[in-house]
């Protein structure tokens, strides 16, 4: 019950601070944007919430908990935290004063970009058990190196990048599109000092590093 509250609480605040963020710079509720990004985002993730909380309540309790301990990790989420409503309230001023306008063609290829992310997400999340929100080497943890983590080393941060870079298209913005492309930034960064906890704690990571090649995007980088 514990477990259950504390997920329904984040779903709820989470809900509520994405709708200020995006209805009232907007200053009106008939901006189809934001619903449709709203019913993209937490639909799934309610979806997804139910399957972990009866499947596997401990990667859920894993995921509720933001609280990092790295201090370089620490400056990573300040940095995210500053982009993400940066990024709703310029995307939702745009809608309200007109300043640009995204074809629906273009909402639509936004749309089916940010599900497919959701898709790569909770595919790694099916892959790896160990999948935390925070940096940390855990108890009994073991590198995972089949599925995604075959191509990849960081899976989940290329769901990511499928689903927050085209979020403003989603919102008919592209004004939205200039703070969320520090987004790669953030994550490049994360990734290196990431790299450096699992490589110095972690069993076998660094073998794993060399036979996947690839950190984040295959043959680039």
């Amino acid at each position: 019950m514990k477990l259950i509250l504390n997920a329904l609480i984040k779903f709820i605040v989470g809900l509520a601070l994405i709708g200020v963020l995006l209805f009232l710079p907007a200053w009106t509720f008939k901006y189809m944007g934001a619903w449709l990004f709203i019913a993209l985002l937490f639909i799934p993730m309610l979806i997804m919430g139910i399957v972990l909380l009866i499947k596997a309540p401990d990667l859920l309790k894993k995921r509720l908990n933001g609280k990092e301990k790295q201090s370089a990790q620490k400056g990573v989420l300040a940095l995210s935290g500053l982009m993400f409503p940066v990024g709703f309230v310029l995307s939702a001023l745009d809608f309200r004063f007109g300043w640009s306008h995204v074809p629906l063609w273009l909402v639509i290829v936004a749309s089916a970009l940010f599900l497919t992310g959701y898709a790569l997400y909770a595919e790694v999340m099916r892959e790896n058990a160990y999948l935390s929100r925070t940096v940390e080497v855990q108890a009994g943890q073991k590198v995972i190196s089949t599925g995604l983590y075959g191509i990849v080393r960081h899976p989940m941060y290329l769901a990511t990048l499928f689903m927050f870079l085209p979020l403003p298209l989603i919102l008919g913005s592209y004004w939205g599109l200039i703070p969320f492309a520090l987004y790669p930034v953030v994550i490049v960064i994360r990734i290196i000092d990431e790299e450096k906890v699992l490589t110095d704690g972690l069993d076998g990571y660094a073998e794993y590093k060399q036979k996947v090649k690839y950190r984040l995007i295959p043959f680039i980088w």
